[in-house]
């Protein structure tokens, strides 16, 4: 559906249809967690700052935005929060990534939105948390992932860590949390009638998600040092590898059974050192390495493809989406003109599909605020607490 069409509520596909969100626009995690939200089929109406945010932009390519009609709001015009609160009166959840205590200053904080409807579940979302000595302090993914002890041990660089980008911190620590954290406050509201506050933070998701690394330290024998242990590049048999035309393939064959596999499609069967001999592990590793350099990436996924021996080339995004097993399973799609990524996870009877194009700040003001019930949108419009974005800006 393009911006400014008409909207009704209830047409999402997924298992949560019917549940309505109010989402605070931010950027990062808590627009993720709402496309999430979105893609399961629930009515997530996104309220933005007129003009859009400062560092995301807006339009059909913003793809964390789809699936969700944009409203611009100034948040500093009572009417405009007095809209926020009218639009809580009727929805099951609201999602805010502000730093703790703006929206209680800018008057929708938990407690004015409890006094609309107690069944509320309030999504928070920030990096520190809503306490803490750094819940006030600015800081972005590799900050946050930075304190939690996973991006000491992330990379195969002994001298320095290396950062994937932020989706350890942002949208593995972050959104995902948020809306874990939202669905089981839903499925206890049913139970008690009751809201609550969702306080998601990177920090403690990340963490959380980290606790293999817990347990291996528990254990005794993991070293806290990088390329040193059995995930991170430590053992050759668990590492990346070059092939003759620069690219790379990935090797994961943990397992006896796995690992005879490879050496055998690899060829070093018979030359292999006993991989159990720690004294021999650089032996092993350098002739692994050779080994893969005499051939192309292409050649060698056409050996170990669709094989028990746990080796995959690694390829780009845009590759990604011509992989035969991504393009069977519709992982990656073209919707709308843009790649991206499919609706996640799968379910068998109430399938999530994609939503609305994703808009810029204000496409669909007077349309998404008349269908969630708002009957002043012309007034708001009129006296500059609502945005309504000109047609094809």
């Amino acid at each position: 559906m393009m911006p400014g069409m008409s909207i009704e509520l209830g047409r999402g596909t997924g298992p949560l249809k019917g549940v309505k969100v109010v989402e605070i626009a931010g950027i990062g995690p808590g627009p993720h967690a709402c496309m999430i939200l979105a893609d399961l089929g629930a009515d997530v109406i996104r309220i933005e700052r007129p003009g859009g945010q400062a560092l995301a932009g807006g339009g059909p390519h913003m793809l964390l935005n789809r699936g969700r009609p944009s409203v611009a709001l100034d948040l500093k015009n009572p009417d405009a929060v007095e809209t926020v609160l009218t639009l809580v009166e009727n929805a099951d959840v609201l999602v805010e990534g502000m730093r703790p205590g703006v929206a209680e200053r800018l008057g929708f904080g938990p407690e004015a939105c409890h006094e609309r409807n107690e069944r509320l579940v309030y999504g928070r979302m920030t990096g520190w948390g809503q306490d803490g000595p750094f819940a006030q302090v600015a800081g972005h993914d590799m900050n946050y992932i930075a304190i939690t002890g996973a991006l000491h041990g992330l990379g195969q660089d002994r001298s320095r860590p290396h950062f994937p980008g932020n989706l350890v911190g942002d949208f593995g620590g972050g959104s995902t949390y948020l809306v874990i954290g939202i669905l089981a406050a839903l499925l206890e509201a049913r139970v008690s009638n009751r809201g609550q506050v969702v306080d998601a933070a990177i920090v403690d998701g990340t963490t959380h998600l980290n606790t293999m690394t817990a347990a291996f330290l528990a254990s005794g024998g993991f070293k806290e040092e990088r390329a040193s242990n059995l995930l991170d590049g430590g053992v050759p048999y668990y590492d990346v590898y070059e092939t003759a035309d620069g690219k790379h393939m990935s090797v994961g064959a943990l397992e006896p059974q796995f690992y005879a596999e490879f050496v055998r499609l690899l060829g070093i069967e018979h030359t292999a050192p006993d991989r159990n001999d720690a004294d021999r592990a650089d032996a092993l590793r350098t002739l692994i390495a050779e080994t893969f350099r005499q051939r192309t990436q292409a050649e060698w996924v056409a050996v170990f493809e669709g094989t028990d021996a746990c080796v995959a080339g690694i390829i780009p995004l845009t590759a990604a989406a011509e992989h035969p097993h991504i393009r069977a399973r519709g992982t990656l799609v073209h919707h709308d003109g843009y790649l991206q990524p499919a609706p996640a996870p799968r379910f068998s009877r109430t399938g999530a599909t994609i939503g609305r194009l994703a808009e810029s700040a204000g496409d669909s003001t007077r349309e998404a605020l008349a269908a969630w019930g708002v009957t002043n949108a012309d007034e708001l419009i009129a006296t500059g607490a609502a945005v309504q974005a000109p047609p094809g800006q």
